[in-house]
């Protein structure tokens, strides 16, 4: 279950050259873990109301080439890998022109509760789905 959607690289986005500041990477990456969790039917205010929080916990990321001003860029977000403590999301932000890789990366996320308090395994909402895209991960 891959999620896939488009970004126009604003000014906002970019350092003094034009260039997209490595920052913004990560915001857009975070903006692709969401919606992937939302087309999976779980909005984080309703993750939330059940005391459970998703904080990132490693980030393995890889800058391979920039992306610059005016560009759009793809981001795809799968599931990696997941075990009943995490589960590991794959992302990729490449251009839309030319499909070259601006940037690949691993993302560990775990659950808590609302108070900090990690779960010993991952709540049982969330099991079934992390276990099918692992399974399929590049079906769109």
């Amino acid at each position: 279950m891959k999620h896939t959607f488009e970004q126009k690289v604003f000014y906002a986005d970019t350092d003094a050259y034009s260039v997209v500041w490595h920052g913004s990477y990560l915001r857009w990456m975070e903006m692709g873990r969401v919606m992937w969790c939302e087309e999976q039917g779980y909005s984080l205010n309703a993750l939330k109301a059940q005391d459970i929080v998703l904080p990132v916990t490693n980030i393995n990321i890889k800058y391979k080439a920039s992306a610059m001003l005016e560009d759009v860029v793809i981001i795809e977000t799968w599931i990696e890998k997941y075990n009943p403590l995490s589960v590991t999301f794959h992302q990729v932000i490449k251009s839309k022109d030319t499909g070259r890789i601006f940037t690949e990366a691993s993302v560990d996320v775990v659950a808590l509760h609302e108070d900090g308090k990690l779960y010993r395994r991952m709540p049982e909402i969330l099991t079934k789905t992390f276990e099918r895209a692992t399974k399929c991960p590049q079906l769109v």
